[in-house]
């Protein structure tokens, strides 16, 4: 039996909050053993978050050539609405971007005190991993701490005839072998929404089918239907409170069958939600509790039911986002130095990167309301904005949720270009307890989209 090593800290799973804790405690002079089994640099870097929106990008630059003539631009002969993707130029860019930032974190990893291994680890007791080294060989260590961050992989249900179907996760999608003519989403949320957006940006004929009552489901129902009518005039076609009762392909295609119809495209993509990669973590011999759902339970200092043992990132059932992974790494941060942080009270921003965008941070006013606050609503026109008419980019709204007793902000929709930035303006001012007068009477900078603010309070 291999001998164990000793490390003060292992981290299982280069996640942004793996990652990051491990570069930080090994220039802070701990030894540091991290292992990754899949792609260096996580999730967001190789198949999510980075090449995903920089596919979105080409889409929205695909767009702005063919509707480029409006804005008083032409090309002697060549009609710009004719512009097309060339597929091996869209993937090699993808691939350029995603290749540096790996490559800039490999670099990163080869560092004094942080060994970075490649393989598969499995848990032999509460503190203890055993490694199956990717060019062979086992390794068995443990740390005085050891934290879990092995993230989620997409969800694919056991909807009859799935299995035995040819279908996409949105893993699959971003390689990018085919632009199909059609292609039918299951799932109206973030990622089926923002797939179904950039899909139809490239030239794709889209179908989005969604459970519920409307797509993304956590929204409240007037920003949802807006960007769903935003799809639309991008020609996705949208069908709610469908579910898939059944899959089946073959030579012509795949056909999605609900409870009210049937739906067929060249390609299907899986878009329903996504699990927590702890299958063969060999958690139960830790003794580290899992939730109902399969992920792993902490508390609000990220601690498992095992001392000394962490867990971070989606794979705790944080809100998945890189974001909110790179918050854990910084509760852990503290926690590491002696200092008490927590995730309670944290505020979280996210975005849809459809076209325009979805920007939303804090409360919608069904959540407000639902949770019994007195509220008032101010809404707004993108259209209202000049600097979207200067854009041409008009669609969407403004919509902020005030507490009527104490004036201060509770959470804010943006739809329109650049809305995933000016909610941080919101933000910022719910983290510093402004009341929704001060941001109204704020001197924003003209002519911006953040000036929207002063617009629609």
């Amino acid at each position: 039996m291999a001998e164990t090593e000793h490390f003060d800290i292992v981290v299982v799973g280069g996640g942004k909050a793996g990652k990051s804790l491990a570069m930080l405690r090994a220039g802070l002079g701990d030894s540091v053993l991290m292992v990754e089994r899949d792609k260096v640099g996580g999730t967001c870097i190789n198949v999510a978050c980075i090449p995903t929106k920089t596919l979105v990008t080409s889409a929205r630059r695909l767009d702005e050539v063919r509707t480029a003539a409006g804005y008083g631009v032409a090309v002697d002969g060549a009609d710009l609405a004719d512009a097309r993707i060339d597929l091996d130029a869209l993937r090699a860019r993808k691939e350029g971007v995603v290749g540096a930032m790996v490559a800039a974190h490999e670099r990163m990893f080869d560092a004094p005190g942080l060994d970075f291994v490649r393989g598969t680890a499995r848990f032999t007791g509460p503190k203890t991993v055993e490694i199956a080294l990717d060019g062979g060989g086992v390794r068995t260590v443990e740390g005085d701490r050891v934290l879990i961050n092995t993230g989620t992989a997409p969800a694919v249900p056991a909807i009859p005839g799935l299995a035995d179907a040819d279908y996409w996760t949105s893993e699959d999608l971003l390689r990018l072998t085919e632009i199909p003519d059609s292609l039918l989403v299951l799932g109206g949320g973030v990622v089926g929404v923002e797939m179904a957006s950039m899909m139809a940006g490239f030239g794709s004929r889209v179908t989005l089918i969604e459970g519920g009552e409307h797509i993304l489901g956590r929204e409240d129902a007037d920003v949802a239907a807006e960007v769903a009518e935003n799809l639309r005039s991008q020609g996705v076609a949208i069908v709610t409170g469908e579910r898939a009762a059944g899959v089946q392909s073959d030579g012509d295609g795949v056909t999605v069958t609900t409870g009210a119809g049937r739906y067929t495209a060249d390609r299907l993509l899986v878009a329903l939600g996504r699990t927590p990669v702890t299958t063969g973590l060999g958690l139960e011999a830790a003794g580290v509790e899992l939730t109902d759902r399969g992920f792993v339970k902490v508390d609000s200092r990220l601690r498992t039911s095992v001392p000394g043992v962490y867990a971070a990132g989606d794979v705790a059932g944080s809100p998945q986002f890189t974001h909110v992974s790179w918050n854990d790494f910084r509760v852990l941060r503290d926690a590491f130095a002696g200092r008490d942080a927590t995730t309670e009270g944290r505020l979280v921003p996210w975005a849809v990167f459809t076209t325009p965008e979805l920007g939303r941070v804090g409360m919608g006013e069904d959540e407000a309301r639902a949770a019994g606050r007195a509220v008032r609503v101010a809404k707004a026109p993108t259209a209202a904005v000049p600097r979207a008419k200067t854009l041409g980019q008009t669609r969407g709204f403004y919509k902020v949720v005030v507490d009527a007793e104490t004036d201060r902000i509770l959470g804010a929709a943006v739809i329109g270009d650049g809305a995933s930035e000016v909610v941080a303006s919101v933000q910022m001012a719910m983290l510093g307890g402004l009341t929704w007068q001060r941001v109204r009477d704020a001197v924003i900078a003209h002519p911006t989209m953040a000036e929207g603010l002063n617009i629609v309070l």
